[in-house]
């Protein structure tokens, strides 16, 4: 399917749809792990999201969730060691030349801030759009002068750096810069 990758199917309506896993990785000083991904097609537009991608066949989003962590940043997380579900979440964005959506499944893992980081894993298609890894505080997240996502993500690392409450978070259906639709006009985000 174009150069989106085999996970992704195509709705009744044609958007492009796939379920995935994400981790939000935190260090003992209650940083978080992300990475920085560029537009494809507007390579100087850049912005920070958490590690995380498709889920495969047969596969459950705990599964993914420690698949994509080792993939994306060579570190391994036991499957018992994830926390969570702590988030849900419905994402609408551009990703390569075209609005699709994805279903997402978030879970807290603690990792090593000495942990040994590598992009050796990344795929042809991360290849294509990813650019770095990094550990952010919370609060310079928040200032960061390009887009974060989740958008909501600063206050949720600064919730849960210290734990998590138990409670599972549903954000419902975010629209994440959606360019292709000439109706909003808002940016593209291109992941």
């Amino acid at each position: 399917m174009s150069n989106l990758g085999p996970d992704w199917q195509r709705l009744p309506d044609g958007t492009a749809f796939r379920t995935a896993a994400r981790v939000v990785a935190l260090d003992d000083a209650g940083r978080v792990l992300l990475a920085r991904g560029h537009d494809a097609d507007q390579t100087d537009r850049t912005w920070w999201f958490t590690i995380g991608g498709g889920i495969e066949p047969g596969e459950s989003p705990r599964e993914a969730a420690v698949r994509e962590l080792v993939e994306e940043t060579g570190v391994h997380v036991p499957e018992a060691d994830l926390v969570g579900p702590v988030l849900t979440r419905e994402a609408e964005f551009d990703f390569f030349a075209e609005t699709v959506r994805q279903d997402e499944v978030f879970f807290l893992a603690r990792v090593a801030a000495d942990a040994t980081l590598t992009t050796e894993g990344w795929t042809a298609v991360e290849r294509g759009f990813m650019d770095e890894l990094d550990w952010w505080h919370a609060e310079d997240l928040a200032e960061v002068p390009v887009e974060v996502f989740p958008a909501q993500l600063p206050e949720l690392v600064a919730r849960w750096r210290r734990g998590w409450d138990g409670q599972v978070l549903h954000l419902g259906l975010q629209q994440e810069g959606t360019a292709l639709r000439e109706d909003d006009g808002a940016a593209g985000d291109g992941r």
